[in-house]
């Protein structure tokens, strides 16, 4: 039963949000190694060595599940849809005789 739904579009939003979260990484890359230093700050009480400490993770956190909300998206994919929808339309659109 064929979808009524672009399996392709979805794909193609994936990769343009795939693409931002790329841009996304380096500073968010850089902001936890600001993160890392201002852990080595002497004298840092420990409430805010902790908050500094979760925002590093909440970071690294983020990121991961960024890339696997994505590769989930495109996992839920049907099988062979989107490779279909490039060849349709390739060939261009011709009705379906069902």
């Amino acid at each position: 039963m064929p979808i009524k739904w672009s399996a392709l579009r979805v794909n193609e939003a994936m990769d343009m949000a795939e693409e931002f979260i790329n841009q996304a990484a380096e500073p968010l890359e850089q902001a936890k190694l600001v993160a890392i230093e201002a852990r080595n700050i002497a004298n840092l009480p420990g409430y805010v060595d902790q908050h500094i400490a979760s925002l590093k993770w909440d970071i690294e956190r983020s990121l991961e599940r960024l890339k696997s909300d994505i590769a989930s998206v495109r996992k839920s994919l049907p099988d062979g849809a989107v490779e279909a929808e490039r060849e349709s339309a390739r060939q261009g659109n011709q009705l379906a005789l069902v």
